[in-house]
């Protein structure tokens, strides 16, 4: 847990205006479906900061954010991979080499996305379905 959160002011230091324009657009569109806990933490070896999404002990997904990066991972258990794969021509050639090339580990696949704009948000809707229906009306 972090303690302490970081500032707009020093997210948009960290990853830039722009991409912290996308930052929020997704956590808008996120938070418009999923009434969910939100998580905070430092992001490991690989990332400054991490920005998770959960509810029941549960992960939904998680933001990421490093130097001028920005990324969004989901994990895929075994039945949403079956979802994904009954599935994955309705996906773009970019979702399915990232799903391609994710490693699955034993908790899942995780699959990162770094994102440099919203052209992705509607598979992003599409996969975060798959993981769990919107609680929010």
């Amino acid at each position: 847990m972090l303690k302490k959160v970081p500032t707009n002011e020093e997210m948009i230091a960290l990853i830039g205006q722009p991409l912290f324009k996308v930052w929020i657009e997704l956590s808008n569109l996120i938070e418009s479906k999923y009434d969910m806990e939100r998580l905070w933490n430092s992001g490991g070896k690989r990332w400054t900061y991490e920005y998770k999404y959960r509810r029941g002990g549960k992960s939904l997904c998680a933001l990421y954010a490093k130097e001028n990066v920005f990324g969004f991972m989901i994990i895929f258990g075994k039945d949403e991979r079956a979802k994904f794969e009954a599935n994955r021509n309705n996906y773009s050639i970019e979702v399915q080499r990232v799903y391609d090339e994710s490693t699955i580990y034993h908790d899942g696949k995780w699959m990162m996305f770094e994102l440099t704009d919203t052209s992705l948000f509607p598979e992003m809707e599409k996969l975060l379905l798959i993981k769990r229906k919107p609680n929010k009306k």
